[in-house]
């Protein structure tokens, strides 16, 4: 579509810059004729110091992009998967016409001393907002301690090596983005540290009635990652998972068969509610059902509902 403009609005921040820079690329190539506008904003969430729950949970990262959307000042909105809340659908009229290319879903440590989790000190400070990580790492080593540490991908790792704390937890995909994968130090895989719903996805996410950018972001979705989302979202939706619950789920391919994996878990990982299942003749929505009600079955909605958000 020679001469379109497309404006993509996005959180300001590094990573969320660089990943408008991915899909500028990509269009770039399924469209080029094409003039992308980034219409970037600070929402109240990256000026926020504290506990996102203080705040009203993560639903601020994606909450005052969506405004712009919603208010036509933009066309495109790119989010983070994993920021979008799975209680409550999509805002009226809105929907994600693209799922990219999974990135990596992997967590990562990172030690100024390179230290891996396992030689860590007693005690050692570990940087991490995520109740997730915090849950699965008392798993491991209930000795260490946890700090909260909020902070776009940078500042974090600025913290980190100024000695704020011992150690900090990110992700693979996040480091990645910003050019900083080298200081990785101890790469978990899943079946150690089990990731976010939605982890290493981008989103585009438009107005329904937009066809001519739905036609335009149509050549950039993925459907294998498009599958492995509509099982991760649907699980997070029937636990009604909130910002301060532990919950972590992977649906990945495994052998051209969709699998998901879920869990719930206590503030203290002492308690953790899991299953898996792999799709056969469910659609990846089902699957996602299926698994998340195998652990409501367990408790796992009372576990969640018993956690303050």
């Amino acid at each position: 579509m020679t001469g379109r403009i497309l404006r993509i609005v996005t959180r300001s921040s590094p990573m969320a810059l660089a990943q408008v820079e991915r899909v500028r690329s990509l269009l770039a190539t399924t469209d080029p004729g094409l003039t992308v506008e980034v219409v970037p904003i600070t929402t109240t969430a990256d000026k926020w110091t504290g506990a996102l729950i203080d705040l009203g949970g993560k639903a601020h990262f994606v909450r005052e992009v969506d405004a712009v959307l919603e208010a036509g000042a933009a066309d495109v909105a790119v989010h983070c998967l994993k920021d979008m809340p799975g209680e409550r659908p999509l805002p009226e009229g809105m929907m994600i016409a693209a799922y990219l290319e999974r990135d990596d879903v992997r967590d990562a440590l990172v030690s100024p001393a390179g230290l891996t989790l396992d030689r860590l000190p007693a005690g050692a400070r570990i940087g991490t907002s995520s109740v997730r990580r915090r849950a699965q790492l008392a798993q491991y080593r209930p000795d260490l301690e946890c700090v909260l540490f909020r902070g776009n991908a940078n500042k974090r790792l600025e913290k980190l090596f100024n000695g704020d704390v011992d150690a900090a937890m990110l992700a693979v995909s996040g480091l990645e983005r910003i050019g900083r994968a080298e200081v990785i130090t101890q790469v978990f895989e899943p079946d150690m540290v089990l990731p976010p719903v939605g982890a290493g996805i981008l989103a585009l996410q438009c107005r329904e009635d937009d066809t001519d950018t739905l036609e335009i972001l149509a050549p950039l979705n993925c459907a294998t990652t498009w599958r492995e989302a509509a099982a991760e979202r649907m699980f997070l939706h029937v636990l009604q998972g909130h910002c301060n619950s532990p919950i972590a789920g992977y649906a990945r391919h495994v052998e051209g068969e969709l699998r998901l994996q879920g869990a719930v878990y206590s503030l203290d990982g002492k308690t953790v509610l899991d299953a898996a299942e792999t799709a056969g003749a469910l659609s990846p929505a089902d699957l996602g059902t299926a698994v998340g009600l195998a652990i409501a079955r367990q408790g796992g909605r009372e576990l969640i509902a018993a956690i303050e958000h």
